[in-house]
């Protein structure tokens, strides 16, 4: 039974694109050309994109899956447990980025746990910059109905403990 190349690719769950560009890389042969200059594709075609989907599946590149299914006396099996030793290399590479984002983690968090300003500090810089008790209260108050998750979050970042952050609050609704 004849497939057209939108055909083709369903049977195979790809994408027309990828079909054609699967034959101008060679792991198709280019189909013959049946009425209205369509392209054709047969059975042969059908199993031959199927093992070159099986062989995506596994992680082969093309070039690798083109030898494999060019040469069937080629040795398949090394160039599968090379590709295996290439993806073992792989996760190592992965596994040596999450232990740095984890390390980095660790340190932001160290960071934020860190008494950079203090609510001392910051009741310094408020009065400094001319706020009385009433501007600081209007402040918080503004702060806590605009957005409430970033106001508590400042509040932890001064080190202010748990019970004065939820005075401050309610004092702020």
């Amino acid at each position: 039974m004849p497939l057209t190349v939108t055909n083709l690719a369903r049977a195979c769950g790809l994408s027309r694109s990828t079909v054609l560009y699967y034959e101008s890389m060679g792991l198709l042969k280019a189909a013959r050309r049946g009425t209205g200059n369509y392209r054709v594709y047969g059975e042969r075609d059908l199993q031959r994109l199927r093992q070159v989907c099986l062989y995506r599946g596994a992680g082969l590149k093309l070039g690798d899956i083109r030898s494999i299914l060019d040469r069937p006396l080629s040795d398949a099996a090394g160039v599968l447990e090379r590709r295996l030793v290439e993806l073992s290399g792989e996760i190592e590479r992965l596994r040596d980025h999450q232990r740095a984002i984890a390390r980095l983690l660790k340190k932001t968090d160290q960071l934020r746990r860190l008494p950079m300003v203090t609510k001392e500090k910051w009741v310094e810089i408020m009065k400094a910059a001319g706020f009385s008790a009433e501007d600081m209260h209007r402040w918080h108050a503004e702060f806590e109905k605009s957005a409430p998750q970033e106001h508590q979050e400042f509040l932890e970042f001064l080190h202010i403990p748990a019970e004065e952050v939820r005075s401050i609050r309610e004092r702020s609704r």
